[in-house]
């Protein structure tokens, strides 16, 4: 199995035989970068993934977000990023840094984003708040969208192989939608647990 860049060793990966390849699977709060002819995978409630990538150098990676912005403190803080990444500037701003550190140009950066469904019962649509987050911040850094499959009130498989850029996307509208929305609201309460004594999270 090809070696991980650095700070990625913590990052589950397996090898799919179907598809010959090594597969890093990205949890809500992670992200990945690779040169590697490899994988990365995420299953997506209301949460975004953004897959950014140089179209030259063939490095790129993926993220996985909760919640829009947790602004108290700047990328550069020296935080846990498995703390930071729960937010989508932290996640936005780590993935693309890291792209560029391993030799990527901002210049050749392309992006595809995918989730933000509505999974969860309540009035507040979170998948929608990601996707609005989302776009605004990529057009803020200038960074053009080239495809997107967001929005709906299912979960997707995302499939995404940094090195060309092609992604696979599979709506999971057979999956009993329990599963997921069970998970993102552990994840929700879990997050409100932690930061309720600082009051640095906003619920949208």
């Amino acid at each position: 199995m090809q070696p991980t860049l650095n700070g990625f060793h913590n990052i589950k990966r397996y090898i799919d035989k179907h598809r010959r390849m090594v597969v890093a699977k990205i949890l809500p709060g992670e992200f990945y970068v690779t040169k590697e002819n490899e994988l990365v995978t995420t299953v997506l409630g209301s949460c975004i993934s953004a897959c950014i990538w140089d179209d030259i150098m063939g490095i790129g990676g993926m993220n996985h977000f909760m919640l829009p912005c947790q602004n108290k403190h700047s990328p550069d803080a020296g935080i846990d990023t498995s703390y930071a990444c729960r937010y989508g500037d932290w996640a936005m701003e780590y993935l693309i840094n890291e792209i560029l550190k391993n030799g990527g140009s901002r210049s050749n950066l392309r992006v595809k984003i995918f989730g933000g469904g509505k999974i969860l019962n309540a009035m507040t649509d979170i998948g929608n708040g990601n996707i609005q987050f989302a776009k605004e911040f990529l057009s803020k850094e200038q960074l053009s969208i080239v495809a997107e499959d967001i929005g709906g009130p299912w979960p997707r498989k995302v499939f995404f192989h940094p090195n060309s850029g092609k992604a696979q996307v599979k709506k999971l509208k057979s999956l009993h939608n329990d599963t997921i929305e069970r998970r993102e609201k552990e994840y929700m309460q879990n997050i409100e647990v932690e930061e309720k004594s600082s009051g640095d999270i906003e619920l949208f």
